[in-house]
């Protein structure tokens, strides 16, 4: 088991359009459970490849009582608008109010090439709409509107945002060090149950 790094805002690899998976071998496998583990050890309930630094189209979840991974992903959406917030492992700092559909499909395949369909509303289909928006190199903070996207960017404009990041940087690395070494790590033991489970989302 390995936790992986996550990338912040700035990396290109998150602003870089994933591409799809073509190899269903080993490593993929390995790298699924590596991200699964990885989703719980920064207390996420969803993680996209391009935020481990992979440019691929793969990301997990896990929302209540329903998990799992998906690769190549095909989203749908409803009409139906859903009012909340979002935070974003990759982009350290407060959450912010994101519009977003309440009904959302990803349909695609799993490690083993075997089909997958999941429909969700409400935190789940934002969630499905979030880890798919990293596929494409798009941010959450891409989807804010009127004053709330300008309180966004006022706040990574500031020069404390930067020292933020740098410290989140630090504890994330520190515990990934540690859990790597510690062959009792069990990612579960870090779930939590806001959207990204963590205080620096």
């Amino acid at each position: 088991m390995t936790i992986l790094r996550i990338r912040t805002q700035g990396d290109p690899v998150l602003r870089t359009p994933a591409l799809t998976v073509t190899d269903f071998d080993d490593s993929l496998r390995t790298l699924i459970h590596d991200m699964v583990e990885t989703m719980y050890a920064v207390k996420g309930v969803g993680l996209a490849a391009p935020q481990v630094g992979v440019g691929l189209h793969i990301f997990t979840w896990d929302i209540g009582e329903d998990s799992g991974h998906v690769i190549n992903p095909v989203l749908e959406v409803g009409d139906e608008p859903q009012e909340g917030g979002e935070g974003c492992l990759s982009v350290p700092g407060p959450g912010y109010h994101t519009p977003r559909r309440d009904y959302a499909l990803i349909t695609g395949v799993d490690m083993n090439g075997e089909p997958v369909r999941r429909e969700g509303t409400g935190l789940l289909a934002r969630c499905f709409q979030h880890e798919t928006d990293h596929l494409h190199g798009t941010l959450f903070i891409d989807r804010l509107e009127g004053e709330v996207r300008k309180e966004a960017m006022r706040a990574m404009r500031a020069p404390e945002y930067q020292d933020t990041v740098d410290r989140v940087a630090r504890e994330r690395e520190t515990q990934r060090l540690g859990v790597s070494n510690d062959s009792s790590f069990t990612g579960s033991s870090f779930k939590g149950s806001a959207f990204t489970r963590g205080e620096d989302s």
